[in-house]
């Protein structure tokens, strides 16, 4: 089974457990003649739609590409876990201002035995749903699973808080339902917030995990031919689809058709081993004893020699158009690549002052 059907079937999962615990109430009330019950019961119903929101963004993530989404509709699970989690986060909310009232002007609650069996049945039904719902979340990579799944663990927290402040009252006299209740929101609000977080920064363009930077990086170099890889970067179009491109160091004594060779078997492998539509991008090595090489060795000494440089790369060097370049990745606190572009290529122009010096600011998109 795929990702996507895994994720729908959990989710028609969650579905049927809130319908069948909204039956269950519903039929307890009906026989017990409790309004609340069965007003309960209603609730549970609107619970599954965070289930059925993640079913319908499922659906839609999956439609195939067209001319105007060329990379697909992947993106559409991000919206889908951020409905989900304005959902918890306004259940949050709400929750919150009803417990501050409850502070102010606390009530004595009443429970029977019926409504008391009602409560303990939904705690561990909620309690099951949510583990598993959640559980399976992480190991699909879905938010909106995650997010659903965490919906359902807040139900059952919040059940219980009042649970447990209903028995201190009853034994102690002490009204704790408020201030439970108000604790117990903060943390939705919270886990809301950091919910709403993870979708919206994979619409902005988060960084790219260290794992698989590392992985990427280290598959590229064990290809024969390889000297480095640099320039790293990967957009994300849904958790199946990502795009990249990268630069590799080779010697400048390979011709077309081997550099096309390996740049395939590079692109190809990045395609079955992550799913990564990947560009490869080459930087030539200047090898021999010649002027070229010497150059070569004494510019990326002397860039590499300052402190604000983490790496160099990219060099180029040609009589023919009388140009020197050299890509340069600045220390993150580094914020004027102006002046520093001005400072290096002040540097390296009297090793070359015949030729017109280019220093390449590049960032580091990857770590």
């Amino acid at each position: 089974m795929d990702r996507s059907s895994q994720i729908i079937r959990t989710s028609w999962i969650g579905i049927a457990a809130n319908v069948l615990l909204a039956a269950f109430k519903a039929v307890v009330g009906a026989l017990a003649s409790s309004v609340a019950i069965i007003m309960d019961a209603v609730n549970n119903l609107s619970d599954a739609l965070s289930s059925v929101i993640t079913i319908v963004g499922t659906k839609l993530s999956q439609r195939p590409a067209d001319r105007k989404h060329p990379f697909g509709f992947g993106r559409i699970e991000y919206f889908s876990a951020i409905i989900i989690a304005v959902i918890v986060l306004s259940a949050g909310i709400t929750s919150l201002i009803e417990s501050v009232k409850k502070i102010f002007n606390p009530t004595t609650p009443t429970y029977t035995t019926t409504t008391l069996i009602v409560i303990i049945v939904a705690i561990v039904v909620k309690l099951v749903l949510g583990q598993y719902v959640k559980r399976k979340g992480e190991q699909l990579k879905s938010d909106a699973l995650i997010a659903s799944g965490s919906d359902a663990l807040f139900d059952a927290i919040i059940t219980l808080a009042t649970l447990v402040s209903a028995g201190v009252m009853l034994i102690w006299n002490v009204s704790l339902d408020g201030i439970l209740g108000a604790l117990i929101s903060l943390v939705i609000i919270k886990a809301g917030i950091e919910m709403l977080a993870s979708p919206v920064n994979e619409l902005l363009g988060t960084s790219i995990p260290a794992e698989l930077t590392n992985q990427i990086k280290s598959e590229v170099s064990g290809f024969e031919g390889v000297h480095g890889v640099y320039d790293l970067i990967l957009h994300n179009y849904g958790p199946d689809v990502m795009i990249g491109s990268l630069h590799i160091n080779v010697n400048d004594t390979m011709n077309a058709h081997e550099i096309h060779g390996l740049t395939r078997k590079i692109s190809t492998q990045m395609y079955d081993r992550h799913g990564i539509i990947m560009t490869v991008g080459v930087y030539a090595v200047a090898t021999g004893d010649n002027r070229r090489a010497e150059l070569q060795t004494k510019v990326m000494q002397a860039l590499a020699a300052h402190k604000e440089i983490v790496q160099v790369h990219g060099f180029y060097c040609s009589e023919k158009d009388n140009m020197l370049s050299v890509d340069v990745v600045p220390d993150i606190t580094e914020h004027d690549d102006a002046a520093l572009i001005k400072r290096l290529k002040d540097e390296i122009q009297p090793l070359v002052p015949d030729m017109d010096v280019i220093i390449v600011v590049d960032h580091n998109y990857s770590e």
